[in-house]
């Protein structure tokens, strides 16, 4: 499990609006759920590990932010070229992912929030769910109806990474800058890609939600937490163990949260 943990984004040198700055902390979110997942995961009698992996940073102007135009080397030795500091999430969650591969993980599931595209597609009522595996999309998508916390499958073709990757050579020539292996841009969710079986949440839509719902309050939501908690649970049942104690039984009733 890697949580996105951005503790305040401000844009850093490529600098945000001022209207809803404040709400920047939220940057965060996924590191959050992460969190929250791992204060209830003791509750549950599981047959295998799990791994929590929180990236945390803070994206600030100042004398030694980065600016548009360095060139930084991620943990596995690419070199990246910074077109815009404000897609600094792109950066923390490839170098977590690069973390996470020395424990030979079976599964990787992250969450982030990481565009405002996912809100304009889905408005505030689901989060982004990218995977090029099917059964991994379907596990994860029955703990979402489960327990509330909408999700909504979205490409992660190779073919919509950019609009013109036809006529520029495909993905991999569009990702390549003047100066670094990489050119780091805003572009969609879906250019987040792993090489495992992994699945990437998007929860820049459900992470704080603009009004009372049935299943949450106004604000930071938690989004995330109950599903993951929910999705382990299953996994673990359907290697033929329980959730045994009765806290832990009253923890999975806590993820069947009226619907929205």
């Amino acid at each position: 499990m890697i949580g996105k943990g951005i503790t305040f984004d401000t844009g850093g040198i490529s600098l945000k609006p001022r209207e809803n700055m404040h709400k920047m902390k939220y940057d965060m979110s996924g590191a959050a759920a992460v969190l929250g997942l791992f204060s209830a995961l003791p509750t549950l009698d599981l047959p295998f590990p799990v791994i929590g992996v929180v990236a945390s940073a803070e994206n600030m102007p100042g004398g030694g932010a980065l600016k548009p135009g360095d060139v930084v080397r991620a943990m596995d030795g690419t070199t990246v070229e910074v077109t815009n500091t404000d897609a600094e999430g792109r950066l923390v969650l490839a170098d977590a992912l690069v973390y996470a591969r020395r424990f030979e993980p079976e599964t990787v599931v992250d969450l982030a929030t990481l565009t405002g595209a996912v809100s304009i597609a889905l408005g505030h009522l689901a989060a982004g769910l990218f995977t090029d595996d099917d059964t991994l999309a379907d596990e994860l998508s029955q703990a979402a109806a489960d327990t509330g916390e909408r999700l909504w499958r979205l490409p992660a073709w190779d073919e919509i990474r950019h609009r013109s990757a036809q006529r520029r050579g495909g993905p991999r020539e569009l990702l390549r800058g003047p100066r670094g292996e990489r050119s780091w841009v805003p572009s969609s969710s879906s250019t987040s890609r792993a090489g495992l079986r992994w699945a990437h949440l998007d929860i820049a839509s459900t992470a704080w939600s603009p009004a009372e719902r049935p299943h949450e309050s106004r604000g930071p939501t938690g989004f995330g937490a109950r599903l993951l908690l929910e999705w382990i649970s299953r996994r673990a049942s359907a290697t033929g163990s329980t959730v045994s104690s009765p806290a832990a039984r009253r923890a999975r009733r806590a993820t069947r949260s009226p619907r929205a």
